[in-house]
């Protein structure tokens, strides 16, 4: 029986998906050149680390 896809698998973000990258986008609400500017800034495809890195930067421009 196959399954959806693995854990791992959930916690990244796959730059070479859109879908992917819209979705994390419209979630945090900013755009998907954000979301592909905080993977390079963090060096992470991490879906956790990319997260805080936005939040943490969205922040300190308030």
């Amino acid at each position: 029986m196959a399954t959806r896809g693995t854990k791992v698998e959930r916690k990244s973000v796959n730059s070479s998906q859109p879908y992917e990258v819209k979705y994390l986008a419209e979630k945090l609400g900013v755009s998907s050149q954000a979301i592909v500017g905080a993977k390079r800034a963090t060096g992470s495809n991490e879906r956790s680390d990319i997260e805080k890195y936005i939040k943490e930067k969205s922040k300190s421009k308030k």
